[in-house]
């Protein structure tokens, strides 16, 4: 393989199999000098043993590391096995309580300091529209933005105070998406008009508290007219997301082996097209191949375009300038004792029955409001 150019590598955020570091996955991260590592439930057994391979893998890289994870609560969660499950968005949103959609950010930041992580891929922006139900379900809190707004901004400042980076997706918004973009390009036929009323306004109002933003693998056919996903759309990630919007810090693709971007590019395409259009990080989740094709694809743009290496060189820059500026988040926390890991569990259990008896006395409440207007 080719030698790698400076930084090149600061725009890969990587998964890979296994539990433990292993001479393979070693000599991946010394190579590939990646921005960032992401673990799923596939690599997670203990607290102890997370903890131990995110060390490691920084111990492979010569510059502090994004570790990242998805823990949105509910039915995307990678801790439910090792410290219980945490609850849902839309349960939490359900309780109607501000300082409980806090305390939700709050706590999973807690779990994840704790583990070793310092990046959640959390809260969710897409609206929860009766198209998207099926594929989103509990993951999306309200079809009003403003609503959408309320729960992720007390979410993020929970984040925030566990010295955890957050992150708002899945830009332009899913929420009246029919298919699941991990398997098919979902196709939204909404206008841009309508799109700036509803899906876009988290992302205005969330901006300066958004650390990283994720951009969707959907088209968006009424504004683009070119079918392509909007996570290699330039008009969506220059255009509207920096320029329009004003959005300032760091855009990550959603992982380009799903089959929504893949219909319309391979990976190292996809990696390349993502970076022309304005973004700065690529989630490559799975297999070492793809992880190299996208890097391969990186490195050759690099070398053949100047006008795309001048891109590279910005969004490293930009990425390596953020974690400066999060010195204090990007370092990990001690390892995680077992008197550690019995009160994080103990506190995640206790804050679940809150939410589930708060929600219950909402529902009572509606009960007796509607039973009341019915009365003669």
């Amino acid at each position: 393989m080719k030698a790698l150019k400076p930084n090149l590598g600061q725009l890969l955020i990587i998964g890979f199999v296994g539990t433990e570091m292993s001479p393979r996955l070693s000599s991946l991260l010394a190579r590939i000098q990646p921005g960032g590592v992401i673990l799923f439930m596939r690599n997670i057994k203990t607290p102890q043993q997370t903890w131990q391979l995110l060390r490691d893998c920084r111990k492979c890289v010569s510059t502090p590391l994004f570790t990242c994870v998805d823990l949105e609560g509910g039915t995307v969660d990678r801790f439910r096995d090792v410290l219980g499950a945490a609850p849902s968005a839309a349960d939490v949103f359900a309780t109607g309580d501000k300082r409980l959609f806090r305390k939700h950010g709050q706590i999973i930041g807690e779990n994840c300091r704790a583990l070793g992580f310092n990046v959640d891929f959390a809260p969710v922006l897409d609206l929860a529209f009766p198209a998207s139900r099926k594929i989103l379900s509990s993951r999306a809190v309200s079809a009003n933005p403003r609503d959408v707004v309320s729960y992720a901004r007390e979410f993020l400042a929970g984040l925030r105070k566990s010295k955890v980076v957050g992150c708002g997706k899945h830009f332009p918004g899913l929420g009246e998406g029919t298919l699941d973009s991990h398997r098919a390009l979902p196709v939204i036929d909404k206008t841009l008009k309508n799109l700036s009323k509803e899906d876009l306004l988290p992302y205005r109002d969330l901006g300066t508290q958004m650390p990283m933003v994720m951009v969707a693998h959907a088209a968006y056919p009424h504004v683009t007219s070119d079918g392509m996903p909007a996570s290699i759309s330039k008009l969506w990630i220059t255009n509207i997301l920096r320029k329009r919007i004003g959005y300032r810090n760091l855009v990550v693709s959603d992982d380009l082996e799903m089959g929504g971007v893949l219909s319309a590019a391979p990976v190292g395409e996809a990696a390349v097209e993502h970076i022309r259009a304005g973004g700065d990080l690529l989630l490559v989740c799975h297999h070492e191949e793809q992880v190299l094709q996208a890097h391969e694809g990186l490195l050759r743009a690099t070398e053949r375009d100047a006008k795309f290496a001048s891109l590279v060189t910005a969004a490293s820059r930009r990425i390596l300038a953020f974690k400066k500026k999060s010195a204090k988040i990007m370092r990990s926390a001690p390892r995680p004792s077992p008197p550690l890991v019995e009160k994080l569990t103990r506190q995640l259990w206790e804050f679940s029955e809150q939410v589930r008896l708060q929600a219950l006395d909402v529902i009572e409440a509606e009960r007796l409001m509607r039973a009341r207007r019915l009365r003669p």
